[in-house]
């Protein structure tokens, strides 16, 4: 009996790479790898190559996730850590690769692990994301104004004149999170804003 070969459907991907020399390489790479298609639209995985993961980097992984919403993964050319990691995961990033570093099979074995629900951070990543779980989320309140030490630091931080993008990088925490820092205690002690909260702060003493 005839043993038929098994055909695996291919991973589509989309390139998404800071400079057109970049884009070439990979994209040259995939196609001559039966088991990826490079595809403008019906994405299983994103690569998005970069230098760092800048604002411009995040504003280009956000609008992705609005818009294809695919597993991504990331090249970048120098480490990642702290909040900016956070970021990244907010922003469907599940493989976390140094671009000078990373050979071609380390790439692909990224990119099927990614397609399979999978991912892979280095360590430093990992411990980043790691900390920020393990905080408690709902603290009760440490001061007399009804106010968690962390809605106090993040006020505090508000005050001095920071947004939510730095808040968030001094803290360690993702800029998600800060958001909800402020939703919680504006809707816990009946705040209109932002502005009202750290008013409240400053009138209580907290801050």
């Amino acid at each position: 009996m005839n043993g038929a070969a098994v055909h695996e459907e291919a991973v589509r991907v989309l390139i998404h790479a800071s400079d057109p020399l970049t884009d070439t390489g990979i994209r040259s790479w995939l196609q001559a790898r039966p088991e990826f298609s490079v595809v403008a639209d019906e994405v299983d995985v994103i690569i998005v190559a970069a230098e760092l993961l800048s604002v411009e980097a995040t504003s280009v992984l956000r609008g992705l996730k609005a818009t294809v919403d695919a597993p991504v993964v990331l090249l970048v050319d120098e480490e990642t850590s702290g909040a900016a990691v956070l970021t990244a995961v907010e922003c469907n990033v599940v493989a976390l690769l140094n671009r000078e570093r990373t050979s071609s099979e380390q790439l692909a074995a990224a990119v099927l692990t990614a397609s399979r629900g999978g991912g892979i951070l280095p360590p430093a990543a990992l411990g980043t994301l790691l900390s920020h779980f393990r905080r408690p989320m709902d603290p009760r309140p440490t001061h007399s104004s009804g106010l968690t030490q962390r809605e106090i630091d993040v006020l505090r931080l508000l005050a001095d004149g920071l947004d939510t993008a730095e808040t968030a990088e001094k803290i360690n925490f993702s800029e998600r999170a800060v958001k909800k820092v402020i939703h919680d205690l504006s809707q816990r002690l009946d705040l209109r804003n932002r502005t009202h909260a750290v008013a409240y702060a400053l009138r209580n003493g907290a801050i």
